[in-house]
């Protein structure tokens, strides 16, 4: 299970980074010399994965519905073990953990399911989206449906996985409508590490302490963390494990 492909994907191209700018550009040298603009659906200050020079890879995928034709998928990162290549594409992670949910490898954690739904409206005011509202399958012992929120994971220190790395006033809104759920249903976060270079994920408190402070309410009402870790690859990405959580990040 460990190590095996989700998703795969035509070759991507490689260059070296040159800027980023107006959150959602960046310039890219690629290897034959050619400067593009590809779009960055990242839109946060991704620390420690912002490298001005530092090697990357995109995504050509031209289409009369985009204004442009590269998207930026990966940056390559020097970690305590070496290179490690990061997925930054923020439209990937709600579709690889569903994947690895449908694969079965998070069948321990929440059971057997019966149907998945992407993007369904909750909450007090009715104005906010869980990622994945999950079904339980007949044989679940927990017959509660299970609203199930992911969180693209990307900055680390260390081998420690953090979340997230800049204050999220959004972010902040999920934990409480997910604690608004239970107890009658099942709410999960599920912070996907999208690198296989971290051994456990805690909150970023140092960058939204605020966010820390619901977390750790979250967890302390019944929210359950399912940490996912998964490989990126110049054409594929690959399953990785559950990781554990730490209550704080413990600077």
């Amino acid at each position: 299970m460990i190590g095996n492909s989700l998703l795969s994907f035509p070759p991507l191209q490689e260059g070296v980074l040159l800027k980023r700018y107006k959150r959602f550009l960046a310039d890219i040298q690629l290897d034959n010399g050619e400067i593009v603009t590809a779009h960055c659906a990242n839109t946060g200050p991704m620390t420690g994965v912002l490298i001005q020079g530092g090697r990357v890879r995109l995504r050509y995928a031209p289409s009369p519905s985009r204004k442009l034709s590269w998207s930026w998928e990966q940056v390559q990162v020097l970690g305590d073990n070496g290179n490690t290549w990061v997925g930054v594409n923020t439209s990937l992670p709600n579709k690889i953990v569903r994947l690895a949910i449908e694969a079965g490898y998070l069948e321990k954690q929440i059971g057997e399911i019966s149907e998945i739904k992407n993007e369904v409206k909750y909450g007090v005011e009715g104005n906010s989206r869980i990622d994945l509202l999950i079904k339980p399958g007949e044989g679940n012992p927990d017959q509660r449906q299970i609203f199930l929120e992911v969180k693209n994971t990307t900055w680390t220190n260390g081998s420690l996985a953090l979340f997230p790395d800049t204050v999220t006033t959004r972010g902040q809104k999920h934990l409480k409508e997910m604690m608004g759920v239970l107890p009658d249903s099942r709410a999960v976060l599920v912070p996907c590490i999208s690198r296989n270079d971290a051994d456990v994920f805690a909150p970023g408190d140092s960058a939204d302490p605020k966010y820390g402070e619901l977390y750790r309410m979250a967890l302390s009402s019944g929210v359950e963390v399912i940490p996912c870790s998964f490989g990126f690859f110049l054409d594929h990405i690959t399953w990785q494990g559950v990781r554990p959580f730490r209550r704080n990040q413990g600077f």
